[in-house]
């Protein structure tokens, strides 16, 4: 049920970015949701997105250096201290996570977070054991 996650890794200097979200809007990919992340030289551009295949297709055809990682997105209330609450679930569980970043969609109750966890699984089950609902691709696509 996890999510595929693309991680570009991106030079940093003017233009990069434009590079690869052209690429991308020229190709009918749409980002869902995004993270960079850089030092001084490069950056990681993380993205959900609505096609894998042909983001990942079209950008190692231009050069880019693409990894895929398998993550969690979970759609929690968008109130004060429901991150808080799936955070504590996955401490409950000793499942370590290594970052998270969140979206918009097109609601007004719920907020969604992509979760890097050690144990996908895992977390996903201690998620939903304790009432959050997971994001699956079928769920990105209608966003």
């Amino acid at each position: 049920m996890s999510l595929k996650q693309l991680n570009i890794f991106v030079e940093n200097k003017q233009g990069a970015l434009v590079a690869i979200t052209d690429t991308l809007a020229s190709h009918n990919v749409n980002i869902r949701a995004l993270s960079i992340a850089d030092t001084e030289e490069f950056g990681i551009l993380r993205l959900i997105v609505n096609d894998n295949d042909t983001a990942c297709k079209i950008l190692s055809d231009e050069g880019f250096l693409i990894k895929t990682t398998e993550v969690v997105g979970v759609k929690i209330g968008d109130a004060p201290g429901k991150l808080s609450k799936a955070l504590e679930v996955l401490d409950d569980a000793k499942i370590n996570m290594e970052y998270l970043y969140a979206f918009m969609a097109r609601t007004q109750k719920h907020a969604y977070v992509v979760l890097r966890v050690a144990d996908n699984k895992a977390a996903e089950t201690a998620l939903e054991n304790a009432g959050f609902h997971m994001i699956t691709d079928a769920d990105i696509n209608k966003l």
